[in-house]
């Protein structure tokens, strides 16, 4: 493989509007990010790269700004200062490449759509607003509740579903835009053990597929099983990095402070993982 001059790195890295320190090819990086409400600060100068290819989980205690970042990268909301890069461009260049699954309680699943009709938004991308939606966008909608197992549910009115199955809609939806950066928020909270395992399938096989999944999470027990690399946030970024190297007891405690009941399990079971490397 041929090396890059690094003065030409920096040079397509300054034009894309980033500094030297990121890499113009990440599939998302994030400079100098500042996001306020009321003047408060929710996220400070947070600064990353996400690696390609990789399933990469969030993680930090409530109010730590896990949300408010997938949102801020995506333009949902204003931010104070800061430039977010999709593959080196802007956001608004790329967003045929970026699929987002909101949290579950942010969606009015009172509306009357069928589980199809919310996938098949995903499609709007490439169909275009307003135009009529032909039998090859609509089979690939069809696949993509296939691959989460909702295939029989095309129909079912979104309301008279469960709320692991509701979930499930919206990752077909995402599936359904066949994106190359995936971005989640908590798309495991208050699903059951098969749904989890169904959804986490899915995401291995988007890795497999040479996507990135970007997830917010909130249970510490499965990072090391489900994730390759983590962002530890709370406010700013604690540490980022592989989490055979960062998901650390001590790397936890600076990430939630006090709250040192939270991370008990979560840290005797790091504890254990150690114990059986160095056996």
């Amino acid at each position: 493989m041929t090396q890059k001059d690094p003065e030409q790195s920096e040079h397509v890295n300054e034009a894309s509007g980033l500094g030297p320190e990121h890499s113009s090819g990440s599939p998302l990086s994030i400079h100098d990010l500042t996001v306020a409400y009321d003047r408060r600060p929710v996220l400070w100068d947070v600064d990353l790269d996400v690696p390609a290819g990789k399933l990469i989980t969030i993680v930090g205690p409530n109010g730590a700004g896990k949300s408010t970042l997938l949102k801020a990268a995506l333009g949902l909301i204003p931010s104070t200062s800061g430039r977010i890069r999709v593959f080196g461009k802007p956001m608004k260049q790329q967003r045929s490449e970026v699929a987002y699954v909101p949290q579950r309680e942010s969606v009015d699943w009172q509306f009357p759509v069928s589980a199809l009709d919310v996938v098949m938004m995903g499609r709007y991308g490439a169909v275009g607003w307003c135009r009529p939606v032909g039998r090859r966008h609509r089979e690939q909608a069809l696949a993509a509740l296939d691959r989460v197992g909702l295939g029989d549910m095309a129909a079912r009115q979104i309301s008279q579903l469960s709320g692991g199955q509701q979930q499930r809609v919206f990752l077909a939806r995402a599936l359904a835009q066949d994106a190359q950066l995936y971005l989640m928020d908590e798309p495991l909270a208050s699903v059951d053990a098969a749904t989890e395992q169904a959804i986490i399938e899915v995401l291995r096989t988007l890795r497999t597929e040479g996507r990135t999944v970007v997830v917010v999470h909130h249970d510490l027990q499965t990072v090391e099983d489900y994730f390759d690399h983590v962002i530890l946030l709370n406010m700013r970024v604690v540490a980022s990095g592989p989490v055979s190297e960062v998901f650390t007891a001590e790397a936890l405690r600076q990430t939630y402070g006090g709250q040192l009941t939270i991370l008990s399990e979560a840290s005797e079971r790091l504890a254990r993982s150690n114990d059986v490397g160095r056996s």
